[in-house]
């Protein structure tokens, strides 16, 4: 019983660890199996390709119609990878109205300006 247990998380592990499709290597119909990747784009992306690998999630957001922030987030949800790396959002920087309000929350004050 406990032989087949380890099978059944081998098997699943190693599903897992296929899941991942990089967009230098994957072809047109693979890119269509990536959730929220549809014929258009996945030409787009392999069109794009033939002038040069994509160097990283911002290059391939940049060069590729059709691809922002968000569905880059969805694509490597979905598995989809550059260089064996999924994206990663960066948090947009915080605003100097915000920092302020943020600072007078924290201290019990209203920020400058603010009504009370």
């Amino acid at each position: 019983m406990l032989k087949k247990l380890f099978a059944l998380c081998f098997v699943l592990f190693s599903t897992w660890a296929w899941a991942a499709l990089d967009v230098n290597k994957a072809s047109e119909a693979d890119l269509v199996q990536i959730k929220g990747i549809g014929p258009a784009i996945a030409s787009n992306i392999v069109e794009t390709r033939k002038q040069g690998a994509f160097k990283n999630w911002d290059d391939l957001i940049a060069r590729v119609k059709g691809v922002g922030a968000g569905n880059a987030d969805k694509f490597s949800q979905g598995g989809l990878t550059i260089d064996g790396k999924p994206y990663k959002a960066v948090p947009a920087p915080a605003t100097p109205a915000k920092q302020q309000k943020t600072v007078a929350k924290t201290a019990g004050e209203t920020a400058p300006g603010a009504k009370k």
